[in-house]
C-alpha cells in the first residue's frame, strides 16, 4: 500500500510503498482510509517534540493518528489509529470510533474531532463550562481556536472574547459566535489594559489557552486581585504556541479564586474520553452535518505529503489529505 512514512525525527515524511498492517487482537479492525488531517499534534509527534512522541522504528513508521475511513461493509466512521492513518489502509481501535453523518463530507469529518477533542473536552471537563459563564479563548485564530469559539457558544456561554495575531480572522471570529476581539499584536500595556476592562465590566469565568508563553503571563496578571473578593476563574491550558514556559506570581494565585488546570493526552479519565466519543463527538458532527459548526479546510493528496508538510496554512484552515 501506498502511506506516508517517517523514518527520522525532524525529516519530512515520505510517499512510499509500505507493507499493509496487520490487525494484533480482537479490538482492531482493518480499515480503508479515506481522509486525514494534518494537525500540530501529528507534527510535534513527528519531530519529537510533543511529550507523547515515541521513535520512529528503523524500518520507518506511517505516521497521522485518526481519520476519517471505510469499515468492511462500507460504513463509514471517524477512527483512532493503532497503525498510521496516513496510509490507504489502517488498523483502528474498534471502541473508539463514531458514525458520521451523511451530510458531512470526508474532509470536514476528518479535520473536526482533533479540534474538538481540544475545546470541547477542556470547557466540558476541565473548566465545567455552564450557560451564563464568560469565556475567553487566547489564540482563537487557529483551526482549533475557531472550533472552540463556536463550541462554547454552544454550551451556553453569554460572551465569548477572543484573542489573536491575524487580523483576518479575528474579525472573522466575530461572526462565528466571537463577542469581542483583542489582538495580541499590540504592545502589552495596551493588550492588559484592554483585558483588564473587559474582566472588570464583564468578569471572565473561563480561559482556554493555546498560546501560553508571554500572552499567559499577561493575561494571569489582569486577573490579578487586590484583596476584595472575586469570582471564581477556570484557566485551562491545552496548547503552547506562544511558549511552554511561564513565570507565575504568587501574589496572582492568591488574590484570585484561580483554577489551573490542563487539557489534554494524560489529563482525561477513562470515563471522560468514553464520551468524548458516545456523545461529544457524534453532537459535534451532528451540528456540522446542519450548518451550525462551520470548519474552514483544504484538501490535498496523499501523494504530495513531503512537499505539503511544512505548509502554512492561512486564515484558522486545516490542511486534510485525502486518500
Amino acid at each position: 500500500m501506498k502511506a506516508a512514512v517517517m523514518y527520522q525525527k525532524g525529516e519530512l515524511p515520505q510517499y512510499v510503498d509500505f507493507p499493509e498492517p496487520a490487525i494484533q487482537n480482537s479490538d482492531e479492525l482493518l480499515v480503508t482510509v479515506k481522509a486525514v488531517a494534518i494537525k500540530h499534534f501529528d507534527k510535534g509527534r513527528a519531530a519529537g517534540k510533543h511529550y507523547s512522541s515515541d521513535a520512529p522504528a528503523a524500518s520507518g513508521r506511517v505516521i497521522g493518528g485518526d481519520g476519517v475511513c471505510l469499515l468492511e461493509d462500507g460504513t463509514r466512521v471517524y477512527g483512532m489509529g493503532v497503525s498510521g492513518m496516513l496510509a490507504e489502509k489502517a488498523t483502528i481501535n474498534k471502541d473508539r470510533i463514531v458514525k458520521i453523518p451523511e451530510g458531512l463530507d470526508d474532509t470536514a469529518a476528518a479535520a473536526l474531532p482533533n479540534a474538538v477533542i481540544g475545546a470541547a473536552m477542556g470547557l466540558r471537563f476541565k473548566a465545567g463550562i455552564k450557560p451564563g459563564d464568560v469565556v475567553l479563548v487566547n489564540g482563537a485564530t487557529g483551526f482549533t481556536g475557531r472550533v472552540a469559539v463556536q463550541i462554547a457558544k454552544h454550551y451556553g456561554a453569554k460572551k465569548v472574547i477572543v484573542t489573536g495575531r491575524n487580523q483576518k480572522s479575528l474579525d472573522d471570529l466575530l461572526t462565528m459566535g466571537g463577542d469581542e476581539a483583542v489582538s495580541v499584536l499590540q504592545d502589552d500595556e495596551q493588550f492588559k489594559a484592554r483585558i483588564k476592562a473587559i474582566h472588570s465590566q464583564t468578569p471572565i469565568d473561563i480561559i482556554i489557552d493555546y498560546l501560553w508563553g508571554h500572552t499567559a503571563e499577561m493575561i494571569l496578571a489582569c486577573l490579578k486581585g487586590d484583596g476584595s473578593f472575586t469570582n471564581k476563574v477556570r484557566y485551562v491550558s491545552v496548547g503552547s504556541m506562544a511558549g511552554d514556559i511561564i513565570q507565575l506570581s504568587a501574589a496572582n494565585l492568591r488574590s484570585v479564586d484561580l483554577q489551573l488546570t490542563g487539557s489534554g493526552l494524560g489529563a482525561w479519565s477513562k470515563q471522560e474520553v468514553g464520551q468524548l466519543f458516545t456523545t461529544i463527538l457524534p453532537e459535534m458532527f451532528a451540528l456540522a452535518s446542519e450548518g451550525k459548526l462551520k470548519v474552514d479546510t483544504i484538501a490535498v493528496k496523499l501523494e504530495d505529503i513531503a512537499e505539503l508538510w511544512n505548509l502554512d496554512v492561512p486564515d484558522g484552515q486545516r490542511l486534510v489529505v485525502t486518500i
